[in-house]
């Protein structure tokens, strides 16, 4: 009697966290009082089921984890990009955006129901080991990775600096399966790389939008504009998964003027939210190309969409993600948490990338195709439709959030350049740029 009390109270405060929902979407207090009955009902019945479990069910179940379960089915009948996290969770996804923590040094994915290495990240245990992008990650310390969600198998594989973990890897063409034997370390993830390609362009490649992504940005432009033979920029998003809102605002703010629209967002109420660029310094002039795939997605597609709209940078690769929807992320008060897709978000001219996603001026495709299956927005199942098109049929067979993911990229862009052939036509268009300004008109 006393655990169902328990369930009460939890069903109690459910109700109360409905009402004021009810006064700001209902009009009139007939409407509130009808909604109310009707959401009443529902927890009755809610509570009705849990009572059932907890007395019938064939071992004892505890109450957070009935409540816990029910929260995340809650969400999960919602976008595939809302979703509840448990404090562990939550933590890990606070400990990401701050790019430090205990671990491996693999960025991981569900693909085909299968824990899956996306890549390395260099320089690290995993990468030092010899973990592969594409390697498939059956067993943690032993236990089946099977049915494991994203959370946790991050939670498993994470932990103390110099704390062991062993993984055992699937790996294509190898016969059987292969034990790594790793020390955890304090990984630290750059969001950007940059170096001078052919002596006069700038490369810069960012990778995620974490809360040092504009700092980590601005320091590499200044030391290309070191080199004074610069006259140009390649901008590579590919294969980033976004991240935070501001962050593509504020690395979009390096390129154009202040004052500029970058991005606006509208939630159920219509009102529009405008971010405009704030940048105090002059920004950046080089002719510009920025490199984008169906891995670029959500604040990658933000830059890009602003960057064309405003004519800054050509646009090439492959069409984009298409994920134009802003998740607000609530902590909770006893340290679970909400991510919730609260808004749509448009380019300045009014574009929503939802489910179209950013299409290039120039399409350029790899020269060697992943054989995983190309995973877009439009193909998760529950995708909120693009409210600015003709609305895109959904796939209620397509992949659940939890086994695929729009931050399962493919693999990443090669290390050998030469081998890039989008990145080879970004240089060859920079360096055309050159020659015909360069060309003098025939007296």
């Amino acid at each position: 009697m006393k655990k169902l009390n328990k369930i009460f109270w939890w069903a109690l405060l459910l109700i109360i966290l409905f009402t004021p929902l009810m006064f700001s979407r209902l009009g009139t207090v007939e409407n509130v009082s009808a909604f109310e009955g009707e959401a009443y009902k529902r927890i009755k019945t809610f509570v009705e089921v849990i009572s059932l479990v907890k007395q019938h069910y064939v071992e004892e179940v505890d109450d957070k984890q009935l409540i816990y379960g029910a929260i995340r089915g809650m969400l999960n009948s919602l976008d595939p990009h809302s979703s509840f996290m448990d404090p562990d969770s939550y933590n890990e996804m606070q400990v990401e955006t701050k790019g430090e923590f205990g671990g491996l040094g693999i960025q991981i994915g569900i693909k085909n129901n299968l824990l899956t290495v996306i890549a390395p990240i260099e320089d690290t245990p995993a990468f030092i080991a010899g973990v592969k992008a594409g390697d498939i990650i059956t067993k943690v310390d032993g236990e089946p990775t099977k049915d494991l969600t994203l959370y946790e198998a991050v939670k498993k594989l994470r932990g103390a600096k110099g704390t062991s973990v062993t993984i055992t890897i699937v790996r294509e063409d190898v016969k059987s399966p292969m034990d790594f034997t790793i020390v955890r370390d304090i990984i630290k993830t750059k969001s950007v790389k940059f170096e001078t390609l052919d002596k006069t362009i700038g490369y810069i490649r960012l990778m995620q939008f974490q809360e040092k992504s504009a700092e980590e940005m601005d320091n590499a432009l200044k030391e290309i504009s070191k080199n004074k033979g610069i006259n140009g920029l390649v901008l590579d998003l590919r294969n980033n998964p976004g991240g935070l809102l501001n962050g593509a605002v504020d690395v979009s703010s390096k390129f154009l003027p202040a004052g500029k629209l970058v991005v606006y967002i509208k939630g159920r109420s219509g009102d529009r939210t405008e971010y405009k660029t704030s940048n105090g310094n002059k920004p950046y002039d080089y002719p510009m190309v920025v490199l984008v795939n169906e891995g670029s997605a959500s604040a990658s597609e933000i830059v890009a969409g602003a960057l064309q709209d405003w004519g800054r940078a050509v646009i090439l690769g492959t069409k984009t993600f298409g994920k134009g929807s802003v998740q607000t992320v609530m902590g909770l008060n006893d340290g679970s948490g909400l991510r919730l897709t609260t808004a749509r978000y448009y380019t300045p001219k009014d574009r929503s990338i939802q489910t179209t996603g950013i299409e290039p001026d120039i399409v350029v495709e790899p020269k060697k195709k992943s054989n995983h299956p190309v995973v877009r927005e439009k193909d998760l199942a529950r995708h909120l439709d693009n409210d600015t098109e003709k609305a895109v049929e959904k796939k209620e067979d397509a992949p659940d959030n939890e086994k695929q993911d729009y931050d399962d990229a493919e693999l990443e862009p090669k290390d050998d350049k030469s081998e890039d052939v989008q990145l080879q036509r970004a240089l060859d268009l920079l360096k055309g740029w050159r020659v015909f300004k360069e060309i003098k008109k025939a007296s």
